[in-house]
């Protein structure tokens, strides 16, 4: 992928790590930051696919109790939880 459009592509994902919940936003765009562009095709795919989910969802993944049913969202949400 050329720097173009990787630039792109984080500029577009930032924008969507933005929740409006301070919580959400430093924990979703820590991980674009630090891990996003070093990881396998296939995380990058879930974490846009936790980015197409609902702020309410999200934040009882990232911020409470509550787990995904895939075990490959479980990873990536520990992932996240972890770093921040």
């Amino acid at each position: 992928m050329s720097v173009l459009k990787n630039m792109e592509l984080i500029a577009k994902l930032k924008w969507q790590c933005r929740r409006g919940t301070k919580e959400l936003d430093y924990l979703l765009e820590g991980y674009l930051k630090s891990f996003y562009l070093q990881v396998a095709d296939e995380e990058r795919v879930l974490f846009e696919e936790l980015l197409n989910m609902q702020d309410s969802i999200l934040i009882n993944y990232l911020l409470g109790e509550q787990l995904p049913e895939s075990k490959e969202l479980v990873s990536l949400v520990k992932k996240i939880r972890k770093n921040n």
